[in-house]
């Protein structure tokens, strides 16, 4: 069966206070999209890498790809107006059989294990949606009142979301809605069931400058 994996990296760098894309920053030796692209190339062999870019970014990415000596294959597709669009379009480069992880460009420490995971379950289940347990005490905020949330039962969802592509595909035919906050609520409206399997506490996205120094420690870590 077919695997491809459609990389969505079309992030700011607004709340690293960079002018560069978060996806373009150094991870140690390394920008954070190249750590990406490998995690999958790694875990399965064959596989097609899809990264969807925005178009005015992708000279800087084939800069960085000469600059670093990054010749790992991958086809680069321009990204839409929003994530539900970049999403479509990255399909849109898949067959219509197989399987296709949907993951976020800036989490980089995803293992090959939880990708070689979510795979299998998409294969057997129509759809696997990585989740790991909220730690953190929750409060909902209306207005200028607040009030306690219990956290059992809730969850924060991860990538990647793996599906049959065959399925998937006909969900983004149509137009993106508000409640479509990731690819499972897409799935979802169209009638599926996500099956959902555990993910990893270190399967961060990195959005802020101390997710970065975390990402770097860890990374160092697992380099010993």
């Amino acid at each position: 069966m077919k695997h491809y994996a459609v990389i969505v990296a079309g992030g700011k760098g607004s709340r690293m206070k960079s002018d560069l894309p978060k996806q373009f920053l150094l991870l140690l030796d390394a920008p954070i999209l190249m750590h990406t692209l490998e995690r999958f190339a790694l875990a399965v062999d064959d596989i097609t890498l899809i990264v969807v870019l925005p178009e005015q970014e992708q000279q800087t990415w084939r800069n960085l790809c000469m600059q670093m000596g990054f010749d790992l294959p991958h086809t680069v597709v321009t990204g839409g107006a929003t994530r539900y669009d970049s999403v479509k379009n990255g399909l849109d480069a898949c067959e219509d059989e197989g399987l296709v992880a949907i993951h976020d460009g800036v989490r980089p420490l995803v293992s090959e294990e939880l990708i070689v995971h979510c795979f299998e379950a998409a294969k057997e289940h129509g759809s696997a949606l990585p989740i790991v347990p909220v730690t953190q005490s929750l409060r909902k905020v209306e207005g200028d009142r607040s009030t306690a949330m219990l956290r059992e039962g809730v969850v924060e969802v991860q990538t990647p979301q793996c599906f049959q592509l065959a399925t998937l595909k006909p969900c983004y035919k149509g137009e993106a809605q508000d409640s479509f906050t990731d690819d499972a609520t897409v799935f979802e409206a169209h009638g599926h069931s996500v099956h959902l399997v555990e993910g990893e506490p270190t399967n961060l996205k990195i959005t802020t400058q101390a997710d970065l120094k975390i990402a770097e420690a860890i990374l160092g870590m697992a380099r010993g």
